[in-house]
């Protein structure tokens, strides 16, 4: 009698491995199914879940309060906001106020996400501005006085940018002494007068209407797009990020951080040269103090569009909805008769509220949860 149980050879093992029960692909590609969907449930609230979802929470938030800045509006004029195209055209004026404020703020908060400030904004517009409508460069006509703007704003930003990042300087200093000598260069070039515009394609680009909506709200929507593309859909605009939020861990994954900060400079200069144009159009001249206090508007915008002071973070949606509320904001004022040193008090308080919230808020929920759950364990 020999023995039954099999034994080792080279072709053939000692023993075969167990095998799994059958499975059926229908209860196989069902459990995938449910799979998938979860995930594409998670994905399709991934815009509002979580930090990811912040900026787009702030954003409606802003929404909500234009809706109300509107229904005080109706509640304290409707024989105004009766009248549809007095609305209509209030809407476009409300945009065109925020237009030449809104394209400084685009540069502002490519500056502020990147970990700096700039206080000489207002000063760089009134340069370029100034600068734009000498005798001399009206003489080469409307492509000389765009060309001789955005070259001084460009050039004013790498001065900028190349003191702060190789001349350590710190930021709000360096930029205020340039808000002082922009100023004082401005009113040199001047010789403290008004400069007046005799170009009139410069000046018809603050009446000119297409399709019934003003040149510079066009203007404004071309800036703003081209800076959400930069900010959102480019590497430069990842490095920015990366820049204000960790300065050291980003030189350490290979970014140049003094060279990225200068180019962040020169930016910001060339929104001023875009606005310097936009606003020597409205007035038709140009002067050594005009732009006053733009830096402010520009930094208190993009606080309010959730722009955070520290760097690493902010959005430009929401820098071109806090410029629309504070022009819409002015507007209310000036349609009910209110004085400017109310509408600037108004102004301080929401500023103060905002960085409030930006200091005592969660991140999230679930950063919230999660706290809580490791304190409790």
């Amino acid at each position: 009698m020999t023995d039954a149980t099999p034994t080792a050879t080279p072709d053939r093992p000692a023993s075969l491995p167990a095998q799994s029960p059958p499975v059926d692909p229908a209860a196989t590609a069902g459990a995938a199914g449910k799979g998938h969907a979860a995930e594409a449930r998670g994905a399709g609230l991934s815009w509002w879940r979580g930090d990811n979802g912040e900026g787009a929470r702030r954003n409606l938030g802003l929404i909500g309060v234009l809706v109300v800045l509107v229904l005080i509006g109706i509640a304290t004029r409707p024989d105004l906001y009766g009248d549809s195209s007095w609305v209509w055209n209030n809407i476009l004026t409300i945009l065109k106020l925020a237009s030449v404020v809104g394209v400084v703020t685009v540069g502002m908060t490519f500056v502020i996400i990147g970990g700096g400030i700039d206080l000489s904004v207002g000063a760089i517009v009134a340069l370029a501005g100034v600068w734009c409508t000498t005798v001399a460069t009206q003489s080469y006509g409307a492509g000389g006085m765009i060309f001789s703007a955005l070259t001084v704003g460009v050039a004013v930003g790498l001065v900028n940018g190349l003191l702060i990042s190789y001349g350590r300087l710190v930021p709000f200093i360096a930029t205020l002494a340039m808000m002082v000598a922009a100023r004082g260069l401005a009113a040199e070039i001047s010789d403290k007068q008004t400069q007046v515009s005799d170009n009139a394609t410069i000046n018809g680009i603050a009446s000119s209407n297409v399709l019934g909506i003003p040149l510079l709200v066009y203007i404004l929507a071309a800036v703003v797009v081209a800076g959400w593309v930069l900010l959102n859909r480019t590497t430069f605009g990842r490095r920015t990020v990366a820049v204000g939020g960790n300065p050291e861990a980003a030189r350490l994954a290979g970014i140049n951080v003094r060279r990225h900060t200068v180019l962040l400079y020169a930016l910001s200069g060339l929104c001023c040269g875009i606005a310097a144009i936009m606003l020597t159009a409205q007035a038709t001249s140009a002067q050594a103090a005009m732009a006053n206090l733009y830096e402010l508007d520009a930094i208190a915008a993009a606080i309010i569009g959730g722009t955070l002071l520290s760097g690493g973070r902010g959005t430009i949606v929401g820098s071109l909805l806090g410029v629309v509320i504070f022009s819409t904001i002015t507007n209310l004022f000036a349609i009910n008769g209110l004085s400017t040193e109310a509408q600037n008090m108004v102004k301080g308080g929401i500023i103060v509220a905002a960085v409030l919230v930006q200091q005592f808020q969660f991140r999230s929920l679930t950063q919230f949860f999660n706290r809580n759950r490791f304190t409790t364990t």
